[in-house]
């Protein structure tokens, strides 16, 4: 497992860095970062205002990887374009779905 996705004692917990005010809502690709961690990159058209981009990046997130949004919490960055998200659930099932949902998306090879 990557730092892209850890274990959480609530489920799995996935690494973002989400670009506000795109000109769509949708995943880019999974990227390193400065620190060398994984992260999957996701722009949203929303304004980072209000929490805003923050509610179109779980919609998103619940979309595309077909998660209930009752499931996803912001759990680290609120105010920041690096995010944590928590999936919760059991984190093997979790991990296995993200993997599957990620290689349909052609995020990962």
């Amino acid at each position: 497992m990557t730092p892209l996705l850890a274990l959480h004692k609530n489920g799995v917990t996935i690494a973002v860095k989400l670009t506000p005010s795109a000109s769509k809502d949708a995943f880019v690709r999974v990227d390193q970062n400065a620190d060398g961690k994984k992260e999957l990159r996701a722009s949203v058209t929303a304004v980072p205002e209000k929490g805003k981009a923050n509610a179109a990046l779980i919609k998103l997130i619940s979309k595309k990887l077909r998660i209930p949004k009752s499931s996803l919490q912001l759990i680290k960055g609120a105010q920041s374009q690096h995010k944590t998200i928590l999936i919760e659930g059991p984190p093997g099932e979790i991990l296995s779905q993200l993997k599957n949902t990620f290689h349909e998306l052609s995020l990962m090879p």
